[in-house]
C-alpha cells in the first residue's frame, strides 16, 4: 500500500479484536457463526415496519423481534460503489488504493469517492480474510465494484467481459437470444472476477445496475442462489453476501417486473413454475391487506418475502441458531448521493443471531458500515495481514445490550467533494473543491454551475438534497436534536462559532488520520483552500434544478 498503512479502528478508540493463527482455528468450531447479509438497494429507514413505517415487511420485524435493532446505523457513503466497498473491506472508500480510484484523484491528490473505486488486487477484503479462515465465501447479486484498471486480464481474450455490447444495451428495448446470450456470458464472467477477488462460490451476478433489455428485479433468482449455497455448504461455517437490486430504481420499475421471471442478470432463463405462483400469492396478500401493490408496496413486500424464504431455509438445516443474519440497504433513497442523513446516510440495520444476540436488542449507539467487517473477523477469530487497513470497529460488544463502554463518540462521512462528522447531537459538512475544480466553476456558464458545485458533480442523482437550504454552502452546521432535517444551517450565525470549531476541529482529527488533502483542513496537493467562490454560490441557490433540468433565472443571465 503506498499510502494509508496501518490499522486504524474507530476514531481514536482502540477496539481490539481477537486473533488467532488460522493453524489454531478449527473449521467445525460451533460458536463460530454463519454469517449471511443481505444487502439491498436504496432503502429509507422510516418506511420499514420494524421502524413503525406503514410498508409489510412481517420478516424484517421478526429480525428486529428475534435479534438486535440498530437505531442509528449510518452508511460513510451514499452512492453504490463506495457503499459497498466499505461492505466488503472495513474501510472508508476515500482511502481506497486500487489504480481505478489513484488513477481519477492522483496518488495525493485530494480524494473524490464516488463511483471510482474497486476491491483492490491483494485481497485485503472480507471474502479473502474469511476465506483464509476457513469460511466458505459466497456471493449472488449488484457487485458495482468491477475495474478494467484493477483487473485488465479479466478485459482481455475470448471469456473477457463484452464491453462494447453494453452501450447498445441501453438502447435496445427489444430481448433477442443473441442479446440474452450476451448477458448469460456476462454474468459467467462476473463470477470468475468474484472468485479472483476472493470469493469461493458466486452465482446470479449482475455487474452494476441493471441493463435493458432485461431491466427486470428479479430477487427470487438472488434467493435461489442462497438456497443452493446453503444446501451445499450446510456443514461447514461459511459467509453469503446476497444483493438484489430491489430497491433501485422508481416504485413503478418494482411492479413492472412482476410478469418478467425469466428475466434475469444472464438474461432470459426458464424460470421455475413456482415463481409467478408466489408472486401471485404475495400480490394477493397485500390486496387482501389493503396494500396497493401497484406502488411501492409491492417492492418492499418482495423483499421481505425474500427474507422470509432464507429464514425458512436456514430453519429447515437447523443452522439458524448459529447463523448471524444482517438486513441492510447500501445508503437511503430520497437523499442519496449528498450527506444528509434522514433517508440518505442513515440506514435500517437488522441482525438476527439467536447463539449470540438476545432477542429484543435495540441498539442507540453510532454505527457505521465500515464497522461489519471488523465484526466477521472478531466473530470467526481471523488473522488479518499486517497490510489489511481498517476504519470501523467491531460491533460484537453492542450485541448483549445494544451499549458498550467507551463507545465512538461520532462518525466520519465522504462523497465527492464532501465531508461530515456527526455526533449525538451536531452534524457539520463541508464542501470543498480542488484547485482544478475550483478554475473551472470560475469559468463556467451559468447553466453548467449545479452539476459543477454539487458534492458529486453530477445533475439528477447529484443534485439530490438541493430541497435543503445549506446545500451549497462550503460550511454547514445542524443542531439535530431541534433540526434532525438538517434543514437550517447555523454555520454562518456567530451565536454558533464555538460549536462550528469544536466540529471543524473533529473533522480535521480525521482527515489526518486519513491522510488525503482536503482544503484548507489538509491544505497541501492540489487542495485548495475555502472562499474562492462565494459570488458562484449566491448565484447557484438562485438557479433551479428539476433533476437534470436547470434553469437559469433572467436577471442572472444578464448579471454575468
Amino acid at each position: 500500500m503506498k499510502k494509508f498503512n496501518g490499522i486504524i479502528l474507530g476514531y481514536g478508540i482502540l477496539s481490539l479484536v481477537l486473533f488467532i493463527p488460522v493453524s489454531c482455528v478449527n473449521p467445525k468450531k460451533p460458536d463460530r457463526p454463519n454469517i449471511l447479509i443481505i444487502l439491498i438497494d436504496d432503502q429509507d429507514m422510516d418506511e420499514l415496519s420494524a421502524y413503525g413505517g406503514k410498508v409489510y415487511t412481517p420478516n424484517m420485524e421478526r429480525l428486529a423481534r428475534e435479534g438486535i435493532r440498530f437505531n442509528r446505523a449510518y452508511v460513510s457513503s451514499t452512492v453504490c460503489t463506495p457503499s459497498r466497498y466499505s461492505f466488503l473491506t472495513g474501510r472508508y472508500a476515500g482511502t481506497s488504493y486500487s489504480n481505478l480510484y489513484e488513477n481519477e484523484v492522483g496518488v495525493d491528490g485530494q480524494g473524490f469517492p464516488g463511483f471510482n473505486v474497486a476491491l483492490e488486487n491483494d485481497r485485503m477484503n472480507v471474502a479473502h480474510v474469511l476465506s483464509q479462515a476457513g469460511y466458505v465465501t459466497g456471493f449472488t447479486g449488484k457487485y458495482h465494484l468491477m475495474s478494467r484498471l484493477d483487473q485488465p486480464e479479466m478485459y482481455e481474450g475470448k471469456d473477457a467481459f463484452i464491453e462494447g455490447f453494453k452501450e447498445g444495451m441501453t438502447r435496445q428495448t427489444e430481448p433477442t437470444p443473441e442479446i440474452s446470450n450476451i448477458f448469460a456470458h456476462n454474468e459467467a464472467w462476473g463470477r470468475k472476477y468474484l472468485k479472483n477477488m476472493g470469493f469461493d462460490w458466486a452465482k446470479n451476478i449482475y455487474e452494476g445496475n441493471l441493463s435493458r433489455p432485461y431491466a427486470a428485479h428479479n430477487p427470487e433468482w438472488n434467493t435461489s442462489a442462497v438456497l443452493e449455497f446453503l444446501e451445499e455448504y450446510q456443514d461447514q461455517p461459511f459467509f453469503m453476501q446476497c444483493c438484489p437490486t430491489l430497491l433501485h430504481g422508481p416504485d413503478n420499475q418494482w411492479i413492472q417486473s412482476f410478469n418478467k421471471p425469466d428475466f434475469t442478470g444472464a438474461g432470459e432463463i426458464n424460470a421455475s413454475p413456482s415463481v409467478m405462483e408466489k408472486r401471485k400469492e404475495l400480490k394477493a396478500k397485500l390486496v387482501e391487506l389493503g396494500y396497493d401493490p401497484e406502488s411501492g408496496d409491492w417492492g418492499y413486500a418482495w423483499i421481505d418475502a425474500m427474507i422470509g424464504d432464507i429464514l425458512a431455509k436456514l430453519e429447515e438445516l437447523d443452522i439458524a441458531d448459529n447463523t448471524l443474519l444482517i438486513f441492510a440497504p447500501d445508503h437511503g433513497s430520497t437523499d442519496k448521493a449528498c450527506l444528509f442523513g434522514i433517508d440518505g446516510a442513515q440506514i435500517p440495520l437488522l441482525m438476527r443471531w439467536p447463539g449470540g444476540i438476545p432477542a429484543g436488542t435495540v441498539c442507540d449507539a453510532l454505527v457505521q458500515n465500515i464497522d461489519l467487517a471488523p465484526s466477521y473477523f472478531e466473530l470467526v477469530e481471523a488473522v488479518l495481514p499486517e497490510s489489511y487497513h481498517l476504519d470501523g470497529q467491531s460491533l460484537v460488544p453492542l450485541f448483549e445490550n445494544g451499549e458498550a463502554e467507551g463507545w465512538r463518540d461520532h462518525l466520519y462521512f465522504e462523497l465527492g467533494n464532501s465531508r461530515a462528522v456527526m455526533t449525538d447531537n451536531w452534524k457539520y459538512i463541508a464542501l470543498r473543491y480542488t484547485e482544478d475544480q475550483v478554475r473551472k466553476i470560475k469559468a463556467a456558464p451559468l447553466q453548467n454551475l449545479p452539476k459543477l458545485m454539487a458534492p458529486l458533480q453530477r445533475l439528477g442523482i447529484g443534485t439530490r438534497g438541493a430541497d435543503h437550504p445549506g446545500f451549497w454552502d462550503e460550511d454547514q452546521l445542524y443542531n439535530l436534536t431541534e433540526d434532525p432535517q438538517e434543514m437550517n444551517n447555523l454555520a454562518y450565525d456567530p451565536e454558533f462559532s464555538v460549536e462550528l470549531l469544536k466540529m471543524k476541529e473533529v473533522l480535521t482529527k480525521d482527515l489526518e488520520k486519513l491522510g488525503r488533502p482536503y482544503g484548507e483542513f489538509l491544505h497541501t496537493g492540489n487542495a485548495s483552500l475555502n472562499g474562492q467562490i462565494d459570488e458562484e454560490i449566491s448565484i447557484v441557490k438562485q438557479i433551479t434544478v428539476r433533476g437534470k433540468d436547470v434553469t437559469v433565472p433572467d436577471h442572472l443571465s444578464r448579471q454575468k
